[in-house]
């Protein structure tokens, strides 16, 4: 059986993602939050866009329904005119709330039930690593982008470079600088 701990940690590590990927949105001045690096990349918006349209459908009705319900993901990757700044964050922190409350209410029997996504079966355990792994594979992206177009110096982070001594570890993952 799943222990408690499991899923804690699940929401800890979520909840670092989100706010490496809020914490280097916040270096990128508002007018390169639309900016594609070319035709076939994605903006820091259209992956926000694509992760809140994600979270709603996968955690909507998680243990009852499909993960991929009346989902026009195509259009998660597209942007128009609808497409604001502000709505852009409107979704991504609904979706990041519906990911959160989710989980939390999942108890230690639901990790043996069986849920679909895509039709595809995957027991809880497998659906919450998927989630997960996609969910840092795009915070990567976000974070990526986030330095390209930063305003000014990059504000690490994590560690800087060549900054390892001066850092370190706490219980938490939390880095602190060493006095």
């Amino acid at each position: 059986m799943i222990r408690r701990e499991y899923y804690e940690d699940i929401l800890r590590q979520l909840k670092k993602y989100r706010l490496l990927a809020e914490n280097g949105i916040a270096q990128v001045p508002e007018d390169k939050f639309f900016e594609q690096l070319n035709e076939e990349s994605n903006s820091i918006a259209t992956i926000m866009k694509h992760m809140g349209g994600n979270m709603k459908s996968r955690w909507t009705n998680f243990l009852t329904t499909d993960g991929e319900k009346n989902r026009a993901r195509d259009l998660e990757f597209e942007i128009t005119e609808q497409d604001t700044h502000d709505s852009i964050w409107q979704l991504w922190e609904e979706g990041w709330e519906i990911t959160m409350q989710t989980i939390s209410s999942l108890k230690p029997g639901d990790f043996e039930r069986t849920i679909f996504i895509r039709k595809e079966p995957h027991t809880v355990l497998e659906a919450l690593n998927r989630q997960l792994t996609h969910y840092a594979y795009h915070v990567g992206q976000i974070i990526l982008l986030a330095k390209f177009y930063a305003a000014g110096p990059w504000q690490s982070l994590s560690i800087p470079k060549g900054k390892s001594k001066e850092f370190e570890v706490a219980k938490d993952g939390i880095m602190y600088k060493q006095l």
